[in-house]
């Protein structure tokens, strides 16, 4: 792009620019290997460049660390080289476990190269002889922490760790300062990567959840090889090595599970001060008093429904009776006129004015009027027609023989006749004697009588009806 002409210039093309133009190239010397790299693996030059620029950060951090000489490093005991921290040892005491192999390898060279014994013996100091000298521990930090298995072994031991768990009382009063820092250290164990971090007041159910969770079945890579107090290589034979594998093996597992006690009394300690642990039960709490209450008050509504429409029914029905009652003397009336043998037809208000007449009457009155009603009821019904019932006992009895209780018959002694006969039916042999049996005080004749009298009131009611019937068709 041309750039604009400036207070008095001016902007002129001299020539066409010329046309572009295809070159095959091919690759040679260092280029070449990229090229076969990138072919090899199908990636592109801008995915190399960036892998490069990566690769030279971490070789620029790796120059970039500073060796820290361990000041007690002259005294140290070669023969206790088990118990010496490493890193330390090396110069690398503030990365420690964060150190990667390049770093490892130049401090290793680095202190070598400073406190071999040739290089010491030259500069005019005495050499203790044989493996007596502290050089033999830097031997040993770089044989244990170049070999991945033996530093992880080291590492799950590491001195300067802090094993500590917070106390209750430390956690209630700065729960996020207190065990922030504790869950960030121990999640140098995880055998996961991505480990969830404690969070703020403000995290959500389900981070907290999430966090809890994973600490919960937190799975730890850290092992206890390093502590083990005999060697198997030092065994004399097959049964003494493994005598030695067997003691060890034991005393790795007591300290694993020393360690998993350890990570669920820091869970559960977090666990029971946890601020949002609290808020969220007082959360569940109120949901389930909110449902508890809505639940009522939906019982109330319902029973209050209920209520409403038995009481619509209530006054329904009383509005029918009223309705009814207002016609009762109606009905009385068409039943008087139909029943009446005097063929005077009466209506509802000589019904009722009789009705009022009879209030007033004296009892006694009333009770001789009632009395020669009966009477002269009895006196119209004599004549019963004879019935096609002619059910009689299921033995012979004379009336005239009695020699039986003459006393009237009580309810009592009804009912159990009643259900003596029905117990044992007309096939029963010797019927009466048990139907006598299971009613005390009477006998046989007893009963007999009293059924056959309760046969002829049975017929008396039957011809009654079939007469008033009768006279009410015509």
């Amino acid at each position: 792009m041309l750039l604009e002409a400036l207070g008095g210039d001016e902007t002129v093309v001299f020539a066409a620019a010329a046309a572009s133009v295809q070159v095959q190239v091919e690759p040679v010397g260092r280029w070449f290997e990229a090229y076969v790299k990138r072919r090899n693996r199908s990636t592109s030059t801008s995915f190399q460049e960036l892998e490069e620029e990566e690769e030279s950060e971490e070789e620029l951090e790796d120059e970039e660390f500073q060796l820290e000489e361990y000041p007690m490093l002259r005294t140290l005991d070669p023969k206790d080289w088990k118990n010496q921290d490493h890193y330390a040892v090396l110069g690398l005491i503030n990365l420690r476990y964060r150190a990667t192999q390049k770093q490892i390898k130049a401090a290793h060279k680095a202190i070598v190269l400073k406190h071999h014994p040739d290089k010491r013996k030259a500069a005019g100091e005495q050499i203790v002889e044989g493996d007596n000298d502290y050089f033999t521990c830097i031997t040993k930090a770089i044989e244990i922490l170049s070999d991945p298995v033996k530093r992880r072994a080291f590492d799950s031991v590491d001195p300067t760790f802090d094993n500590a768990v917070p106390s209750k009382g430390e956690g209630k009063e700065n729960f996020y300062e207190v065990f922030a820092p504790v869950f960030e250290r121990n999640a140098r164990w995880s055998s996961k990567k991505h480990v969830p971090k404690l969070g703020t007041m403000e995290s959500s159910f389900e981070e907290v959840d999430n966090f809890y969770s994973f600490w919960y079945n937190f799975d730890s890579w850290r092992e206890f090889s390093y502590l083990d107090e005999e060697e198997k290589e030092k065994a004399e034979c097959r049964d003494e090595r493994r005598w030695i594998e067997k003691q060890n093996r034991a005393s790795r597992a007591q300290r694993k599970k020393e360690e998993m006690n350890r990570i669920r009394t820091l869970v559960d300690t977090a666990y029971s001060c946890d601020p949002r642990i609290k808020k969220f039960k007082e959360e569940e709490k109120a949901r389930k008093e909110s449902e508890k209450k809505a639940k009522a008050d939906a019982k109330k509504r319902e029973q209050e429904e209920k209520e409403r429409v038995s009481l619509i029914l209530k006054l329904i029905l009383t509005k029918l009776k009223v309705f009814f009652i207002s016609f009762r003397w109606e009905v009385i009336a068409n039943y008087m006129n139909l029943h009446s043998t005097s063929g005077m037809k009466r209506n509802a208000k000589d019904v009722i004015n009789k009705a009022k007449n009879l209030q007033r009457l004296d009892p006694l009155q009333k009770d001789e009027i009632n009395r020669k009603a009966f009477e002269k009821f009895k006196k119209e019904h004599s004549s019963v027609a004879p019935s096609i019932d002619n059910a009689m006992p299921s033995e012979r009895f004379d009336a005239s023989g009695s020699d039986g209780n003459a006393a009237a018959w009580t309810t009592e002694e009804q009912k159990l006749l009643e259900q003596a006969l029905k117990t044992y039916p007309v096939s029963t042999p010797e019927r009466w004697e048990k139907i006598a049996a299971a009613v005390p005080g009477r006998s046989k004749k007893d009963c007999m009588k009293r059924y056959k009298e309760l046969v002829e009131m049975v017929k008396a009611k039957k011809a009654a009806q079939e007469q008033v019937a009768g006279k009410s068709k015509k």
